[in-house]
C-alpha cells in the first residue's frame, strides 16, 4: 500500500510536469556548468525531472545497501556469539567412572 501511494505521487508529479511542458513550447537559454544551450521548456523540464528522479533513487539505494550490509554483519556476529555460548554451556562429560576410584 505504501509503495502504491509513492508510485501514485510520482506519477501525478510526472503528469503535471508533462502537461506544463506541453503547453510551454517556448525556447529558453539554459546556462549549465560548462556551457549553455537553447532548449524547449518541455524538454528541459522532462530531462531535469528524470535526472532528479534517477539521482534520488541512486542515493536511496546506496543508503539501503549500507543498512543491508551492516545488518548482515550483525547477524553473522550474533550467530558466532550464539555458537560460542552453546559451546560453553555444554555439560562436561567424562568417560571415567567415579565409582571405580573408591
Amino acid at each position: 500500500m505504501k509503495y502504491l501511494l509513492i508510485f501514485l505521487v510520482v506519477l501525478v508529479i510526472f503528469i503535471i510536469s508533462v502537461t506544463l511542458g506541453a503547453h510551454n513550447d517556448q525556447v529558453i537559454t539554459f546556462n549549465y556548468l560548462l556551457a549553455q544551450g537553447e532548449f524547449r521548456i518541455s524538454t528541459l523540464l522532462a530531462a531535469l525531472f528524470g535526472a532528479g528522479f534517477v539521482l534520488g533513487w541512486a542515493i536511496c539505494g546506496l543508503f539501503w545497501l549500507r543498512v543491508r550490509v551492516s545488518l548482515g554483519h550483525a547477524q553473522r556476529k550474533i550467530k558466532r556469539m550464539q555458537s560460542q555460548l552453546d559451546k560453553s554451556n555444554q555439560p562436561v562429560t567424562s568417560s571415567t567412572s567415579v565409582a571405580g576410584r573408591e
